[in-house]
């Protein structure tokens, strides 16, 4: 009865080690996919598992010191007049070209008499003064621009008035503009001057204008 006792708890025994394998493999099992790394590519390069992080090509501090110092800004292009750029706001910017000044030796003007209603043209010498009923016209530099550019004739002009006691006061001293006459006129009871024209000629003689 003893021997039939003992058999029984070694068969017991023996069964409960044969489960007892496939229980411990199910308790070392986490749960879920088993984690292993995945074969490279087919001809990609093969990461070494002891190199440093960030992947072949990225620079690392521990090769390179000056890897994570900030990089100086690139030198900017120079702008180029007459061609597009795109600015820091993103917006394209047309550099326009700087506008050429012609200097002139000669200066030409318009002198209106309101009395008579006549009207004379006479040219100046720059930095010659001509005299124009009680007037003097003094003009300093007179320019023009080239003829592939829109023309804009200016000239600075001095104009002085001769009072009735021979005292002489200025009376204008400023720019003058062909285009636009009464911009910067002279302001004169009886007389009128304005910029016509500049030309690279000297002066000629005062020839008298048509009537208005």
């Amino acid at each position: 009865m003893l021997a039939a006792s003992f058999r029984s708890a070694l068969l017991a025994a023996v069964a409960l080690a044969a489960l007892g394998a496939p229980l411990a493999a199910q308790q070392g099992w986490q749960g879920g996919v088993d984690a292993q790394p995945l074969a490279p590519p087919p001809g990609g390069p093969v990461d070494n598992p002891d190199s440093p992080p960030g992947g072949p090509g990225v620079p690392s501090i521990m090769d390179d010191p000056d890897a994570g110092a900030p990089r100086a800004p690139a030198p900017e292009q120079p702008e180029v007049p007459g061609q597009a750029s795109v600015g820091p706001s993103g917006d394209i910017e047309v550099v326009q070209p700087p506008e050429q000044k012609i200097e002139n030796k000669t200066a030409v003007f318009s002198g209106l008499d309101k009395i008579t209603g006549r009207i004379i043209s006479f040219d100046v010498a720059i930095n010659e003064t001509v005299q124009f009923g009680a007037l003097r016209i003094t003009p300093r530099a007179c320019y023009t621009r080239p003829e592939t550019e829109q023309q804009n004739t200016t000239g600075f002009v001095e104009v002085q008035e001769i009072a009735l006691d021979g005292k002489v006061q200025p009376l204008f001293g400023g720019w003058m503009f062909a285009s636009s006459p009464g911009l910067h006129g002279v302001e004169h009871p009886i007389y009128d001057v304005w910029l016509s024209d500049c030309k690279q000629s000297d002066p000629v003689i005062a020839s008298p204008g048509g009537q208005q």
